[in-house]
């Protein structure tokens, strides 16, 4: 009860929440404590309140490259909804680590600065796509940021972009779970209001027609192999509309492992497995998970 009443006095609470509720591919166990900090302050009060109390956490952005075992959490999953704030400076936006990107895109077209078109159909936070150096159209996160602010042992402090340690797919944070990014800012340049709501426009248009949107799934199962494609590679292993347990490789995109017939992180990591093995075997490729396989 204790913990109970300090998290609820410092944030949004919901007890024995549900991974299904908090990811895009609606999936996983139940949560013992799910919580949304008011503010910094309130989560820089959290974090320390869980590791002196020895519980569990970690910090969840749209739950949109997550895949979550069936089991039960016994731990807090922290959501930064509540951190969605951003000012101009300069060249450059700094914004919270919980804004949307999508909703972020469209607010820097509207005042004709371009740079983040790249991601604006991402589903997914600011901090999420930091922490994962998320790209597309041959951008990604490294390209734009230039420093982004972390909690670390209840402090804040700023890491420059080559402190970050961005690689493909990766940051210096998978290193470092118990790290909190809390805000990034992005350069940005001058650019023409119609032209960049028309590039966004355009991209948005081609997800529609290349990838199942319509379905829950965690995007691109797969990273992509030097100097290929993962898609290629699972399409010629033979594994386009692939079904098991109700996880099914889109017939539309086979990156994208779809959930739906209320299929288990048990059965998409089989598939994962089954995919890895056979692309392996075929094509003596080692194809990498980009999704992040959590409480399994």
């Amino acid at each position: 009860m204790e913990t109970v009443n300090f998290l609820s006095s410092h944030g949004d609470l919901r007890i024995d929440a549900s991974f299904k509720d908090i990811t895009t591919i609606k999936m996983g166990g139940k949560i013992k404590y799910l919580v949304s900090p008011f503010d910094l302050n309130r989560l820089r009060l959290i974090t320390t309140y869980l590791k002196e109390e020895r519980i569990p956490f970690k910090v969840f952005g749209r739950g949109s490259n997550m895949i979550c075992g069936s089991g039960d959490y016994d731990g807090c999953i922290i959501r930064l909804e509540h951190l969605n704030h951003y000012h101009f400076d300069k060249d450059s936006v700094e914004v919270e680590a919980g804004m949307m990107v999508p909703r972020l895109a469209n607010v820097l077209a509207s005042q004709g600065l371009s740079g983040l078109e790249f991601a604006s159909g991402i589903p997914g936070t600011i901090g999420g796509l930091v922490y994962m150096n998320a790209g597309a159209y041959k951008k990604c996160m490294m390209d734009v940021v230039e420093s982004v602010t972390v909690l670390k042992d209840g402090e804040l402090c700023t890491l420059s972009r080559d402190e970050v340690q961005f690689s493909y797919r990766s940051s210096i944070f998978h290193k470092h779970p118990d790290w909190v990014i809390v805000a990034a800012k992005i350069k940005l340049t001058k650019g023409s209001v119609n032209e960049i709501k028309e590039l966004m426009a355009d991209r948005l248009r081609r997800r529609k027609a290349t990838q199942p949107l319509d379905k829950p799934s965690a995007g691109s199962c797969f990273k992509n192999p030097e100097g290929d494609f993962a898609w290629r590679l699972i399409d010629a292993a033979g594994f386009r509309g692939y079904e098991y347990h109700g996880i099914v490789v889109s017939n539309k995109h086979p990156n994208f492992i779809t959930n739906e017939k209320d299929g288990k992180a048990e059965d998409f990591i089989a598939t994962a497995n089954l995919i890895q093995a056979k692309v392996k075997s075929e094509f003596n490729v080692d194809l990498k998970m980009e999704v992040e396989i959590f409480n399994c």
